[in-house]
């Protein structure tokens, strides 16, 4: 089942187990059952402390449970975890067999004095780029308190199980058999979501902080090259953001980053902030800025960024880089029926929709690119356009026609999502061209209509386009002297990873070049100035 070079990397991997575990096989008489021994055979003649029995007693099968040997310490797979989600199981092998997952010391102890029984099941599917992070995280957290127990369920092999329990989006997390989350999520939002003080503990240190010559407020590609130009001018430097990687992380394949002919944005966003991390950055993730209040409102002469954790930073210039997010529809129905049917990754969620009616809003690359990765694996798709043509690239609107099972509407405005109260049932249109309605009877919308700007916390503070982008001239700079902005956020055009990049680096630049030219507040201690 592995070929030869992935057993040989797999086989290295191995060496680093310390103890011994066991692999214990719940099977039925499915080829997908068949498929997991398969697989789980193979990973044992691979190492000597690896042990498979056949015996579980599990209520999913196929599944399986990596246990150490004499140990409460225990992870579970309900599916066969190839795909995005290899990787977690050999860490998973790793991290039962002693080999310490890579946390900091503080988290570590955070997770170890959670108290109380928990269980926690994670639905994925095979091609989704956010599940493996969500899927780890508990991993690790079930691996370092063994009253917390995690189970990994392929939703796509568990079709019934995802519609009993209404599952329309992953990763969707369930905790004691009630839902958790959706979405990505780290270790850290695990816990804070958890631990209930720890927000507030963290947000009290963050305000203790020193002032900074440089904060980054994002941590995209455009904020990771601000923090690490600023950083190489021994300035001290801060990185503010939301979620370290931000747009990155939601993007599949990149085949456009020069010098690198293919990776995937999860692999980027690491490689982003262990980058950061080589330099003498202070990083703050998981903290959204709320409102900047420039140094000239200010009575200590320093630039505050206040943070929604309660938490304010300060700081002589400031970069803002906080991207963009996607584009809502704006209608009747798609709050009510967000991760009930409603979606915007269909990379994530298309394999909870096999053999059943979806739809797609947007006639862009992305739009075309989406429901031709839809009608791969879902019954019928109905590619839905504003405009009175679509507006793809003609190489994919040729693959999209030569596809039996799409339609394809231009000069249709969708008005509203329709459903049963718990899921989509349909959604409605607008004929452009004669104003008539219809209505099309489905179990998915898959929007795919842009992006708009992360600038709703900065409206009256700066100058910002009829498109709520951040003006700035050809050095960064904003309306405001000190601050700085880069990359999607901004009014340059091209929404590109390596234009952002760049864009972060001339803003990083330029700050340095404010910062050399303009006297420092004679205030240090910014408490004692408040």
């Amino acid at each position: 089942m592995l070929d030869t070079q992935l057993k040989t990397q797999l086989q290295a991997y191995l060496t680093k187990l310390q103890l011994p575990i066991e692999l214990v096989a719940t099977l039925n008489d499915s080829d997908s059952s068949r498929e997991l021994d398969g697989l789980l055979s193979e990973i044992c003649e691979l190492s000597d402390k690896i042990n498979l029995r056949r015996d579980g007693g599990a209520d999913r099968a196929p599944s399986f449970e990596i246990r150490r040997h004499d140990s409460d310490i225990a992870v579970s797979f309900a599916g066969i975890p190839l795909g995005h989600e290899f990787t977690s199981l050999v860490l998973a092998l790793l991290q039962v067999g002693g080999h310490p997952p890579k946390v900091d010391d503080e988290v570590a102890e955070q997770i170890r004095g959670l108290s109380g029984k928990v269980q926690f099941e994670t639905y994925f599917s095979l091609s989704c780029q956010n599940c493996p992070d969500v899927v780890q995280a508990l991993n690790v957290i079930s691996v370092l308190n063994p009253s917390i127990r995690h189970t990994a369920i392929d939703g796509a092999l568990f079709q019934q199980e995802i519609e009993r329990r209404e599952i329309m989006a992953v990763p969707t997390i369930m905790l004691n058999g009630e839902v958790f989350a959706a979405g990505r999520m780290s270790v850290e939002e695990i816990l804070a979501k958890l631990d209930s003080g720890a927000a507030e503990r963290k947000a009290a240190k963050l305000s203790e902080q020193a002032p900074f010559d440089v904060l980054v407020v994002g941590g995209g590609p455009a904020g990771a090259a601000s923090a690490i130009y600023a950083a190489r001018k021994g300035i001290r430097t801060g990185v503010v953001a939301e979620r370290f990687g931000g747009q990155v992380l939601d993007t599949m394949g990149i085949e456009n980053f020069i010098s690198v002919s293919h990776t995937e944005g999860p692999k980027l966003a690491a490689a982003l902030e262990q980058h950061v991390k080589d330099y003498d950055v202070e990083i703050m993730n998981l903290q959204r800025a709320e409102r900047l209040v420039p140094s000239e409102q200010t009575e200590h002469g320093y630039h505050e960024v206040h943070l929604a954790s309660g938490a304010t930073l300060h700081s002589r210039s400031v970069v803002i880089a906080t991207g963009a997010r996607w584009r809502q529809m704006s209608v009747p129905g798609e709050d009510q029926y967000r991760n009930k049917g409603v979606a915007y990754c269909p990379h994530c969620d298309g394999p909870l929709f096999k053999g059943k009616r979806v739809a797609v809003i947007g006639g862009g690359n992305s739009g075309v690119e989406a429901a031709i990765d839809l009608a791969g694996i879902v019954k019928h798709v109905t590619l839905i356009e504003f405009d009175s043509k679509l507006r793809a690239d003609d190489v994919l609107q040729r693959k999209l026609r030569s596809l039996p099972n799409v339609d394809i509407l231009v000069s249709a405005r969708t008005t509203e999502v329709l459903g049963d109260g718990s899921r989509v049932t349909g959604l409605r249109y607008e004929s452009r061209e004669n104003g008539s309605l219809h209505a099309v009877e489905l179990e998915g919308v898959f929007v795919q209509i842009g992006l708009l700007p992360n600038t709703d916390w900065l409206k009256g503070t700066l100058a910002l386009s009829a498109r709520g982008e951040i003006e700035i001239d050809d050095r960064a700079q904003t309306s405001i002297p000190g601050i700085f902005a880069a990359g999607d956020v901004t009014t340059v055009p091209y929404k590109q990873i390596v234009i952002a990049m760049g864009e972060g680096s001339k803003a990083a630049l330029s700050a340095f070049d404010y910062l050399i030219r303009t006297p420092a507040p004679a205030t240090q201690d910014v408490r004692e100035a408040a």
